[in-house]
């Protein structure tokens, strides 16, 4: 391998094990409950914090809210919008707020936190989108390019954990 590709290489993992520190830094520093979502198309809960634990659960979904209750070392104890609980490595994890429509109706995104104001879009139960602005019962609500208002009591991963 020459030189240059080797200096490239290097470099990149190098940049790799940064991001990944840092990421899992950044949490490390929040002491739970608090939120987070799922970052990878596919993540393993476990039993107990270990790749030796078994595995109860394999999410496909990206951007799901998770609740982390508890820290242990890169290790995250977490409740699912279910309610079920284990452990997600946290190189799987984002602080990225999101959350999931709830209920068995479809939900209203409006042009404003107000419950007169116009409706813009239609979510349906299990819809997952990025929050903002929670604030006075709604959130800011964004999925798949398309926002607006939610009420709050139609989400899961609003509320102070």
């Amino acid at each position: 391998m020459a030189d240059e590709q080797r200096s490239i290489l290097v470099g990149g993992v190098i940049a790799l094990a940064l991001f990944g520190s840092a990421s899992a830094a950044g949490q490390a520093q929040r002491k739970p409950p608090y939120w987070a979502s799922i970052e990878e198309p596919e993540a393993r809960m476990r039993t107990g914090p270990s790749t030796e634990f078994p595995v109860t659960w394999v999410y496909k979904r990206q951007n799901l809210p998770v609740k982390v209750v508890a820290v242990h070392s890169v290790w995250r104890k977490v409740q699912d919008p279910d309610g079920d609980q284990g452990w997600l490595h946290v190189r799987l994890l984002s602080p990225k707020r999101t959350a999931i429509v709830v209920g068995k109706e479809v939900g209203a995104l409006r042009d404003a936190p107000d419950p007169s104001a116009h409706i813009s879009w239609r979510v349906e139960p299990g819809v997952v989108g990025v929050i903002e602005e929670c604030d006075k019962g709604y959130c800011r609500f964004e999925t798949e390019g398309r926002y607006g208002y939610i009420e709050t009591s139609r989400i899961w991963g609003d509320e102070a954990p």
